[in-house]
C-alpha cells in the first residue's frame, strides 16, 4: 500500500498543479485495496469498478478542492462507502450497510522477505482461516493488515469506535494464532 507521505504528496501535486500523473499513479496505487472495498458493499467486480471510478472522477473534477483534505486515503474509503451505499439505494436492493454482512476476500499479506520465509502450506492455511473470520472481524483484519490503514482510520471509515477496532483486530490475531500454532522449535531444526 501507498505511503500516507506519497499520498499527501500526490494529493498537493493534483491540488496545485493539475498534475495527471500524480492523479495517475494515486488510482493505480489505491484502486485494487478501494475496489475490494466497493465490492464488499454491492457484491460484485462489474459495479465496484464503476463506484471507484465516479470516486475518482469526482477527485480529478474537484481536484482544486482536495487540498484542504487533510487525509485523503480515509476520504477514499468514506467516499466509496457512500458511494456504494448510494448506488445500491438506486439499485432499489437491500442495503449491506451492516458490517456483519460484509463479504471481504482477504488477499496474501505476506510480500517482505522475512514473511516469504513461511511456507507456501502456512500461507494457504493463513489465508483460510483469515476467510473464516467473522465478517467485521475480516474487514478489520483487512482494512488494518492489509491496506495499512491506522486503527483511526478504520474507526471512521466503519463508524465504529478505536476500541472496537482494537478489540475485532485482536480477537482476529487469537483466532489466526491458535489455528496455525505450530512448534517453532521442530521447525527452525528442520533446516
Amino acid at each position: 500500500m501507498i505511503a500516507t507521505a506519497k499520498i499527501t504528496y500526490l494529493q498537493e501535486r493534483i491540488a496545485r498543479f493539475d498534475d495527471q500523473l500524480a492523479y495517475k499513479e494515486l488510482f493505480v496505487q489505491l484502486y485494487n485495496p478501494l475496489l475490494h472495498f466497493a465490492a464488499s458493499f454491492v457484491k460484485s467486480k462489474e459495479p465496484a469498478e464503476e463506484i471507484v471510478s465516479d470516486v475518482f472522477m469526482a477527485i480529478w473534477e474537484k481536484r482544486k478542492r482536495i487540498g484542504s483534505i487533510s487525509n485523503l486515503k480515509v476520504y477514499l474509503y468514506v467516499a466509496i462507502k457512500n458511494t456504494a451505499i448510494n448506488y445500491l439505494a438506486r439499485q432499489n436492493k437491500l442495503l449491506t450497510t451492516n458490517i456483519e454482512e460484509m463479504e471481504l476476500e482477504a488477499e496474501s499479506i505476506y510480500f517482505n522477505p522475512e514473511q516469504l520465509l513461511i511456507t507456501a502450506e502456512m500461507s494457504k492455511r493463513v489465508k483460510e482461516i483469515i476467510d473464516q473470520l467473522p465478517p467485521r472481524c475480516k474487514i478489520i483484519f483487512k482494512l488494518v493488515k492489509e491496506d495499512e490503514l491506522k486503527y483511526r482510520e478504520v474507526a471512521e471509515i466503519l463508524n465504529l469506535s478505536v476500541k472496537t477496532i482494537e478489540n475485532q483486530l485482536s480477537i482476529a490475531l487469537r483466532k489466526i494464532g491458535a489455528a496455525i500454532s505450530f512448534d517453532i522449535k521442530r521447525t527452525i531444526s528442520s533446516r
